[in-house]
């Protein structure tokens, strides 16, 4: 019997079935049922039309963002020289030229370093990359078109 009876009489000898939704809830995850019991790879959902259309505006959306940030970035790192440059010859600023190529050039040794470090795990994120590119080569390659379009933008 369900939890909710629609006779006339109640009776006391009726029994519940009591529904443990934890327990569903670990066998059924929610992206199960957003996406699908066998969510794959996205080749096997979709067209090759709209895994391109997809693919294309992602990476035209990502490309076109990534033009106005590296513009921006490269208009205050730009602007910020400039700046430093003019108080300098003005006589504002003293700048000691020596000590910034010294720590740069310990930025770049401890760079190096961390490098060396971090090469397993961008290894392993190389090769996963790898192998989502593979299963979905079709959005990948439109996301690329998509991204230099965005980029000419």
């Amino acid at each position: 019997k369900t939890a909710f009876s629609f006779s006339d009489h109640d009776s006391d000898d009726d029994s519940y079935e009591v529904l443990d939704l934890t327990e569903y809830a670990r066998r059924h995850h929610w992206w199960n049922r957003l996406f699908g019991r066998n969510s794959g790879p996205i080749v096997e959902k979709y067209s090759v039309a709209t895994q391109i259309v997809m693919g294309g505006l992602t990476g035209w959306c990502a490309g076109f963002l990534f033009q106005k940030v590296g513009k921006l970035a490269a208009t205050a790192v730009g602007g910020g020289f400039l700046l430093l440059q003019i108080a300098s010859h003005s006589g504002y600023v003293q700048v000691d030229w020596k000590r910034v190529e010294k720590d740069v050039n310990k930025a770049k040794k401890q760079l190096k370093k961390r490098a060396n470090k971090a090469a397993p795990e961008i290894n392993t994120l190389i090769e996963e990359s790898t192998e989502f590119i593979k299963q979905n080569i079709v959005v990948s390659s439109g996301f690329v078109g998509g991204f230099l379009l965005g980029l000419a933008s």
